[in-house]
């Protein structure tokens, strides 16, 4: 601070950081407290990259088969080798990034949205209403994760469609009963008193003050379930209930080579099992470092 020819004192302008330094700059720190999470992260990015660049990086149509290399091994013609139908598996594993992350991360939104809505309005509205919502949630979540979405996608069918929604239904309760914990807490703070002091309807308030408040837990959660999702999609293909063909998935590679051509061919099992292990081990990295840096109570964990 500084006086002027005339006497008056110059306050010197504050510094503003770039947002986008300041991004950067969060990013660097959340590094170096969390390696295993942003190892988790640079997992889940190299995933998506592979998944959305599958048609220029394969070396080999997916689905093309080639009698005269029928469970030819690892080699400079193909990489990982081929199945029993002589399909290029470095192929088809980069194509089965795309359903794998498609079904993951739609299974996982389509869940978080429908549990996200009715916690909020669940614990929101509270009383009975809380009560009914919540015996639903317990008997759908009573229900072991795989065996229900086994018996939804019996029902409905083998299609994409229909595998993301027969995983959304069993996910969908833990969804609303962590965004209903988080409303519970915050609809008894002042400044929501204060919105009803005003006259505004509960919707508003429930919708445009109380939402915004559980995002950290919505990222969260998201994260968490992305690997349980990606898992239970691989399952559910490998049983026959996934994705259908022609399209490339890891655990309807596993289902046609796991029992047959394991021990003549180990690169069938192998290879596609790595590609699942490090999907699911890096959203749950992620997610884990995501739950301790957002929530208040771990972040000197």
């Amino acid at each position: 601070m500084a006086a002027n020819g005339a006497g008056a004192l110059v306050v010197p302008a504050p510094s503003v950081r770039p947002r986008s330094t300041g991004m950067w700059v969060g990013l660097l720190g959340f590094c170096r407290k969390k390696p295993l999470g942003a190892a988790g992260g640079v997992i889940m990015l190299l995933i998506a990259f592979i998944a959305i660049f599958a048609n220029v990086l394969q070396t080999h149509d997916p689905i093309a088969t080639d009698a005269a290399a029928t469970l030819a091994p690892p080699s400079a013609a193909h990489w990982l080798g081929t199945d029993h139908l002589g399909r290029d598996i470095y192929s088809r594993i980069l194509h089965g990034a795309r359903v794998s992350l498609l079904v993951g991360l739609g299974s996982t939104l389509v869940a978080s949205v429908l549990g996200g809505i009715i916690g909020l309005l669940s614990g929101y509205v509270g009383g009975k209403t809380d009560l009914v919502v919540q015996r639903v949630m317990d008997i759908l979540q009573g229900l072991p994760l795989l065996v229900l979405a086994l018996v939804m996608a019996a029902a409905l069918g083998p299609s994409i469609p229909n595998v993301i929604l027969a995983i959304s239904i069993p996910i969908m309760p833990r969804a609303a009963r962590v965004i209903r914990s988080s409303v519970l807490s915050i609809r008894e703070f002042q400044y929501v008193e204060a919105a009803r002091a005003l006259g505004l309807t509960h919707l508003r308030i429930a919708f445009r003050h109380i939402l915004p408040n559980t995002v950290g837990p919505f990222i969260v959660l998201g994260t968490a379930q992305l690997g349980s999702a990606i898992l239970v999609e691989a399952a559910l293909s490998f049983l026959g209930l996934g994705v259908p063909e022609p399209y490339p998935s890891w655990g309807r590679m596993l289902s046609v080579s796991a029992a047959e051509y394991a021990q003549k061919a180990p690169h069938l099992v192998l290879f596609p099992g790595i590609a699942i292990s490090l999907a699911v081990f890096g959203s749950n990295l992620l997610g884990d470092a995501l739950r301790d840096t957002l929530d208040p109570r771990l972040r000197g964990a």
